[in-house]
């Protein structure tokens, strides 16, 4: 596998900030799932061998962090917080009006491919709970109504 130009600079410029090649790991699988939009046993080769690690090194990363996928998802991918916090905040409603607002249930994509919706232990938001993540973007103090304005802008925006 090659990576594109642009992995290929990423790689090359974090390698040279950590002392060990396994350092650049998680970001790197990162950057490569959003390229790929999944990590395949490709991706995972490769990377394996130029962080100097066995492939089943990887993968134990891979199956240890959530943010993490070797199966496609939707382009957006909406990880609603239930821990404590956000449980405490009226987390729990707000997964259930994602699930019937978008149709799918924990860990589905809509049938247009273009929402996952999932529940998840904690994204570190527990000063606004209730919170989730869309991507890499954080959504916080959420009630149905801004859950019903961050979907529908979303379709509005991808239907034009």
């Amino acid at each position: 596998m090659k990576f594109s130009d642009q992995l290929e600079q990423r790689f090359a410029a974090m390698v040279t900030h950590y002392p060990t090649k396994r350092s650049v790991l998680v970001p790197m699988l990162l950057y490569i799932q959003d390229e790929l939009g999944a990590l395949n046993d490709e991706a995972i080769h490769e990377i394996a061998e130029r962080t100097e690690l066995s492939e089943l090194e990887v993968r134990n990363v891979i199956s240890y962090y959530s943010m993490l996928r070797t199966h496609p998802i939707g382009k957006y991918n909406l990880q609603v917080c239930t821990n404590v916090s956000c449980l405490l905040r009226g987390g729990e409603e707000i997964l259930e009006h994602c699930q019937k607002k978008l149709g799918v249930g924990n860990k589905q994509t809509t049938a247009d491919g273009l929402f996952h919706m999932e529940e998840v232990e904690c994204i570190g938001a527990c000063s606004w709970a209730p919170a989730l993540m869309l991507n890499y973007e954080f959504h916080e103090n959420l009630t149905p109504q801004k859950i019903d304005e961050l979907i529908d802008g979303i379709r509005k925006k991808e239907h034009q």
